[in-house]
């Protein structure tokens, strides 16, 4: 039982609605960087002593970065202010605030919105993916999201009034699976449809692929639709660069879409894992899974 509980995820904004309002409200008149310092001190310290994700990030810092015991207790303490702060970020943009944020590929996701056919954008629970949805708009092509579906009411209630004004639409995943049908229709219309690619949720069929020095577990199911439909498929992470700045990767995944199905989820799902290897490598502080990854259910 304590091996299930690791790896759940509940997937839904720490704090209630009134909290959610207030943090809002008061980002609106004073810097970001002052709830930065108030969390790294106040918040942080207790978060590591007493919650699980501390004892994860640490193993996480010397199994699979490779760091010392001094290392790996200092970046799993930055890990969880880094984390703290992206959260922070989210609220911040909610209340109106912009952040610088430079592109690298963006010619790559130009080049496909500018096309009739669909393409898909894969994310990872690294940096702050929801600075793209922001950022990476095409003004003639409708862009799709999922989002989980239980997420609180005041979050999904600021992305919608951001997004109001815009092509974005949001599908929340749900337990019914109603989201796929909600794919296939904007597939079909030759839309964007953004979806994460590193956790097991809603469809229990994974796939075993060597990441950090070990197997772990990837969800099948964005490999499985973007295979099914041979469309281009972009890796897009956004990493946090400074307190008012971030930098988004936009990588194009490839794959043989002349060979057989199985070997192109097999290709594709090896791109995306390398890609992800790459980023994390590079920001190993911006690592948000706080679960043994590698651990089998």
């Amino acid at each position: 039982m304590a091996e299930k509980t690791e790896k759940e995820w509940v997937g839904t904004t720490y704090g209630n609605q009134w909290m959610h309002r207030w943090l809002i409200n008061m980002l609106k008149v004073i810097d970001v960087r002052i709830l930065y310092l108030f969390t790294s001190l106040f918040v942080i310290p207790f978060c590591l002593l007493f919650n699980r994700s501390g004892r994860i990030i640490y193993r996480f810092f010397r199994k699979r970065i490779g760091c010392g015991r001094w290392s790996s207790l200092w970046k799993s303490y930055r890990n969880h202010c880094l984390f703290g702060q992206v959260v922070i970020d989210r609220f911040a943009m909610y209340a109106g605030k912009h952040f610088h944020v430079d592109i690298e590929g963006y010619c790559h996701f130009l080049a496909l919105a500018k096309q009739k056919d669909c393409f898909i954008q894969l994310s990872s629970h690294v940096g702050n993916y929801e600075i793209a949805g922001y950022t990476l708009v095409a003004e003639d092509k409708p862009f799709n999201a999922l989002v989980f579906g239980e997420e609180k009411a005041t979050v999904m209630e600021q992305r919608g009034e951001m997004f109001a004004n815009t092509h974005i639409h949001m599908i929340a995943v749900k337990n019914d699976m109603s989201h796929l049908f909600e794919i296939d229709h904007a597939l079909n219309n030759g839309e964007t449809v953004s979806m994460p690619a590193d956790r097991i949720w809603g469809s229990p069929k994974s796939l075993r692929i060597p990441f950090l020095g070990e197997e772990a577990r990837f969800p099948a199911g964005p490999f499985r639709v973007a295979t099914m439909r041979g469309v281009n498929v972009l890796a897009v992470n956004v990493m946090k660069t400074s307190s008012k700045g971030y930098k988004i990767y936009v990588t194009p995944l490839k794959y043989d879409k002349d060979t057989n199905r199985e070997e192109q989820v097999h290709q594709l799902s090896m791109a995306y894992v390398s890609e992800l290897e790459r980023i994390v490598r590079l920001y190993p502080t911006q690592w948000y899974n706080y679960f043994d990854f590698w651990k089998d259910e």
